[in-house]
């Protein structure tokens, strides 16, 4: 009995690690909590692709320029001990 190839643990936890993947999550809750307010004001469920259009079309620009903003502040406020 043959079992099906399983992605080394490294990988996988490098992938979770990567910061592309990070700011992809970050990205995605933002677009998910669009999706929920836009679709309790409306009072139906908008989808999730009807939502990643209106956010990256309303919010996606100032929330990239903020999350880059809260990051480097971040950095610069680390020591170098």
């Amino acid at each position: 009995m043959s079992s099906l190839p399983t992605e080394p643990p490294m990988t996988n936890e490098f992938a979770k690690s990567s910061s592309l993947y990070q700011e992809f999550l970050a990205e995605r809750e933002e677009i998910l909590k669009h999706k929920w307010l836009e679709s309790e004001r409306l009072g139906y469920d908008i989808g999730f692709e009807r939502a990643l259009l209106d956010w990256i079309r309303k919010h996606r620009e100032n929330w990239r320029a903020a999350r880059r903003a809260r990051l480097q502040q971040g950095e610069s406020g680390k020591s170098l001990n």
